[in-house]
């Protein structure tokens, strides 16, 4: 029975959401004046709140939570859904795919 017990608890550790530490899996500003910052939205869609702010350079690790979507439209027309590591602040939300590019995690 213990066996049992551990390798179900083993198997749910590998259920949990893992977050990026280093290797691919993050992204950073694109096509934003320097001047200017991309607004992180609460939800897929522009109408949505602003959650964070993220200015070219100057932000944290931005980590891509799942793929951007939807699928069936062009790439630069997708929301990616993202977390956004600042020190110990951590926000969750949405950007437009046009915004932000690959790169490996820190």
């Amino acid at each position: 029975m213990k066996s049992l017990v551990l390798a179900v608890l083993c198997l749910a550790g590998l259920a949990a959401p893992a977050f990026a530490t280093s290797g691919p899996g993050c992204l950073y500003v694109v096509n934003v004046a320097r001047n200017d910052a991309l607004n992180m939205r609460a939800r897929p869609t522009t109408s949505s709140r602003i959650v964070d702010i993220l200015v070219p350079g100057r932000h944290g690790i931005i980590h891509l939570d799942a793929r951007c979507r939807p699928l069936d439209i062009p790439w630069a027309s997708r929301w990616c859904p993202v977390s956004h590591y600042d020190g110990d602040r951590v926000t969750k939300g949405w950007v437009k795919a046009r915004y932000v590019r690959d790169i490996d995690c820190p």
